[in-house]
């Protein structure tokens, strides 16, 4: 091969592995590369690695369960968490907090008791808090149409700092909190008073 191809390759090679969300095996490789030998492909698979080192990039390649997966540099690790709580908070919008505060007291709980309690439709926020991975379904009410019920996840628990629900305060606690200072407290006091900062301000707080 001459460079051009080996660059070829090599770019093609590294946005497979940037789109993959699993390791990807060297059938897998054969398969989109079938003019490539398994040693051709190794050895542009060890080039590319080779290149992420020596510019101690952000990202690295690695060998895992017998494939090459594209993972993010540990060195990077602690602005990976940074950037992850900010993007949590900024997409949680007091109608989500909301909603999420009555399914984390009231679960398993349908939308239709969430909307009961709110007085407004909550299909939107339930579907954004779900793709959000922060409540999930729990199974279906015996009542006609079976509708969803709902209950909350670990990534909940990440996000609001909790061990476990016991964490969370007793109803007849609510009354004596403070205003909101974290995420945690945020969640319950939307619950005891019915008032909410937005994300942002939760965030400069």
């Amino acid at each position: 091969m001459d460079e051009i191809q080996v660059h070829q390759y090599k770019s093609a090679i590294e946005a497979l592995l940037f789109v993959s969300d699993k390791p990807i095996v060297m059938e897998q490789f054969q398969a989109v590369f079938g003019e490539l030998r398994p040693a051709e492909i190794t050895e542009l698979v060890r080039k590319l690695q080779d290149d992420y080192v020596e510019r101690n990039a952000g990202m690295v390649i690695v060998e895992i369960a017998g494939g090459w997966q594209m993972l993010s540099n540990s060195h990077a690790a602690g602005y990976i968490r940074e950037f992850y709580k900010t993007r949590t908070k900024e997409k949680l919008s007091r109608p989500a907090l909301e909603s999420l505060a009555i399914i984390a007291y009231k679960q398993p709980v349908g939308r239709a008791e969430v909307e009961v309690i709110r007085g407004v439709n909550s299909d939107g926020t339930i579907a954004h808090l779900l793709n959000k991975g922060l409540i999930e379904i729990v199974g279906r009410k015996e009542v006609p149409g079976r509708p969803f019920i709902y209950g909350t996840t670990k990534a909940f628990l990440e996000y609001f700092g909790l061990s476990a629900l016991d964490g969370l305060p007793k109803i007849e606690e609510l009354a004596n909190l403070k205003l909101p200072q974290s995420p945690q407290e945020e969640l319950i006091g939307q619950e005891s008073s019915g008032q909410s900062r937005t994300a942002d301000e939760a965030t400069a707080a």
